[in-house]
């Protein structure tokens, strides 16, 4: 190990390059048995150097944050292999008519295994610390499949749900339900991309229908509400408010043809007076 009682506390810059290649060599020549505390006390002794030499170099200080990332890595490389060795496979049957196969260590699930459900739904993955986390599959007893990121026991990060009618969500997950971002393929053909919350579109997205249309803005609870965008495939285009998936409130209908119509609507149609502003600049007034 380093004597730094050998070394002599100066100002001088290659002294201290010298220290810390030496520092270096004991690293790369370390095994299993090199402790993270006795290079932890190598490199305080290497910082109180460094703060105490006012003309240190930019290059010193990288090299000892290089250092103690390279020992951070020893020592999760250490702790994994100490956990590699003593992994076992190995049933658990469980008194609820859960069964667990897969790899155990100190009697709890750890590494990769296969848990059957008493419902008849089983998990096929990654678990940490006696509890679904990591990559996996989730078969569901309906049909439907997860297919991602787990934590804690739930689905959790990215993932992919296959539901047994044929919808698809890839996106965001949290607590076995959609949640963040993400886009839904239904099996009519139509498709949402943006926010989701609590399993339900809501927040700001973009949602194409089968044929062609599109709307583009606020959404709750699953339907257009809110400010919102709808373009129809024949050219024309409505902006202005949305209530429960149609238009309600103040709106503006803009044709293809360059024409416009601004009023209030109300259950998806114009409702009382409303303008018309032709190309040619002509206004007509309507009674709805």
């Amino acid at each position: 190990m380093l004597n730094m009682n050998d070394k002599i506390y100066t100002n001088n810059n290659n002294i201290l390059m010298e220290i810390v290649k030496e520092l270096q060599q004991i690293i790369n020549n370390s095994n299993e048995n090199l402790t993270i505390k006795g290079l932890s006390n190598i490199i305080i002794q290497m910082n109180n150097m460094i703060n105490d030499n006012k003309k240190n170099t930019q290059l010193i200080i990288n090299h000892i944050k290089n250092l103690q990332n390279q020992m951070e890595q020893m020592n999760q490389n250490i702790k994994q292999i100490n956990i590699n060795n003593n992994i076992i496979n190995k049933e658990i049957k469980y008194e609820d008519g859960r069964r667990y196969v897969g790899q155990v260590l100190n009697g709890l699930k750890e590494g990769k295994g296969i848990l059957y459900l008493n419902d008849g739904s089983r998990y096929e993955g990654d678990f940490k610390n006696d509890k679904v986390d990591g990559k996996g599959i989730l078969y569901l007893n309906d049909g439907t499949r997860y297919e991602g990121d787990f934590k804690n026991g739930n689905s959790e990060g990215k993932g992919i749900f296959y539901y047994n009618n044929g919808d698809r969500y890839e996106g965001d997950t949290k607590n076995n339900t959609r949640e963040g971002k993400g886009i839904s393929y239904f099996n009519d053909g139509d498709r949402y991309e943006g926010d989701i919350k609590n399993d339900r579109l809501e927040g700001k997205g973009i949602y194409h229908l089968n044929n062609g249309n599109r709307y583009e803005g606020d959404f709750k609870n699953d339907s257009f509400e809110g400010k919102g965008i709808f373009y129809l495939n024949d050219g024309n285009r409505y902006e202005g408010d949305f209530k429960n998936g149609k238009m309600e409130g103040k709106g503006i209908i803009y044709y293809y043809t360059g024409d416009r119509k601004m009023g209030d609507f109300y259950n998806g149609k114009i409702k009382g007076k409303s303008v018309m502003l032709t190309r040619d600049g002509e206004v007509k007034i309507y009674n709805n």
